[in-house]
């Protein structure tokens, strides 16, 4: 079941990303474009996402375990590694030059484009790197 809620989630996070054409580049560049052609799209989107995730976080602050776990999943480390700032920095840059951020990125391959492609294979040579090299970080 948890597969088939998370299939689910995910099918249903996918058909919102190209309903609202967040998939393609441009509408992300254009709204990082404040001084030029400037587009208030993904400002809407995220507004709604932000309203669907509190009216759901308030129902789930009233139960005492999730639907399809035992326990909530809250993570408790309370220091912020320099790691996490130089990685969310590097992430944000690219999200702004590329127009891409992974989830949109995965979606935009069924758009057959070239430069989608291209951003997801050298996402995936990212992880790759990341992974034989893990051990080189300390935290």
């Amino acid at each position: 079941m948890y597969y088939l809620v998370a299939f689910i989630s995910g099918l249903i996070f996918s058909i919102g990303l190209g309903v609202s054409s967040m998939t393609q580049p441009q509408k992300v560049i254009g709204f990082l474009d404040i001084f030029g052609n400037w587009d208030l799209s993904l400002a809407f989107v995220m507004l709604g996402a932000i309203l669907v995730h509190s009216l759901f976080y308030i129902l789930s602050k009233k139960r005492t375990s999730p639907v399809l776990d035992h326990t909530f999943q809250i993570p408790s480390r309370k220091d912020l590694p320099p790691r996490l700032f130089l990685g969310s920095s590097i992430f944000g840059v690219g999200w702004g030059i590329a127009g891409y951020c992974p989830g949109p990125a995965l979606v935009s391959l069924f758009s057959g484009q070239l430069n989608s492609f291209i951003f997801v294979s050298f996402m995936l040579l990212g992880m790759i790197f990341y992974k034989l090299t893990k051990h080189l970080h300390k935290e």
